[in-house]
């Protein structure tokens, strides 16, 4: 039985810990080789570690997606180990350590930092990245994004929030772009996830008590369960599809 992602390149931003880590190490599982770009090379080369003890083949660099430098330079490396790049998750973003607060009391420097890193970084990865699927005409780029900005809580994390509607809005834009050349651009939005930065957040008990409430499905959300959709807007099945976010999150709000 052939794997889903078998010898496909994939590169997945923000693999150090998180969704990030659990979407490289799926990915993997399904046949995939790994690049993996992270703001911490220590963490990255953690998971790069992970995934070549189990016979896998995954590179950890280090990479600031906000610097545009960073980003030609990602794009220079993978080429350089594999030739090809067939998948771009952009899942790096800035949200451990975020705290809920009213919409006016933002800093302007964490308004700034977190756009830079989730809306401009996004951005920044994707003009480095689709050069090269466009030469080969096929490529998949998924944009994680949130189902936060749909949520009337949205206004006690607006910054995050907001950047991350920003990513939808990207994703619809690069598709309609991209998709002349043969590339799909999809995002998906996870809800309320039990990542290290969700367990972290000051009153996490409660919100996860919260956001079960609200669920469909009632059990808090895990990492491993954004995944799946990754690799099937990583595969062939989902050649027709997008512009298109999916949320993942129990049901907990609807599009």
């Amino acid at each position: 039985m052939s794997l889903i992602l078998e010898d496909k390149v994939a590169i997945i931003t923000g693999a150090g810990r998180g969704i990030g880590r659990a979407f490289a190490l799926r990915f993997a599982e399904e046949g995939a080789r790994l690049f993996l770009p992270d703001i911490s090379l220590e963490r990255a080369e953690n998971v790069a570690n992970e995934i070549r003890n189990k016979g896998g083949r995954a590179v950890a660099i280090h990479t600031d997606i906000s610097d545009e430098n960073d980003t030609m330079k990602m794009a220079e490396m993978v080429m350089q180990h594999y030739g090809r790049v067939d998948i771009l998750v952009n899942n790096a973003a800035i949200y451990y350590g975020i705290e809920a607060k009213p919409w006016d009391t933002w800093a302007v420097k964490d308004w700034d930092q977190i756009f830079s890193v989730n809306v401009r970084g996004t951005w920044l990865c994707c003009k480095a990245i689709a050069p090269l699927m466009v030469k080969q005409s096929t490529g998949k780029i998924i944009n994680v994004a949130s189902d936060i900005f749909r949520s009337p809580d949205s206004q006690f994390f607006l910054a995050y929030a907001l950047s991350k509607a920003s990513v939808y809005a990207l994703t619809q834009s690069l598709a309609a772009a991209l998709g002349p050349s043969g590339i799909n651009v999809n995002a998906i939005g996870p809800g309320y996830t039990a990542s290290e930065a969700s367990l972290n957040m000051r009153g996490s008990e409660q919100t996860f008590k919260g956001v079960v409430a609200g669920q469909f499905i009632k059990r808090r959300e895990e990492p491993t369960d954004v995944v799946g959709t990754g690799v099937f807007l990583a595969s062939k099945d989902s050649d027709f599809i997008t512009g298109q976010l999916i949320f993942v999150n129990g049901g907990h709000i609807l599009l």
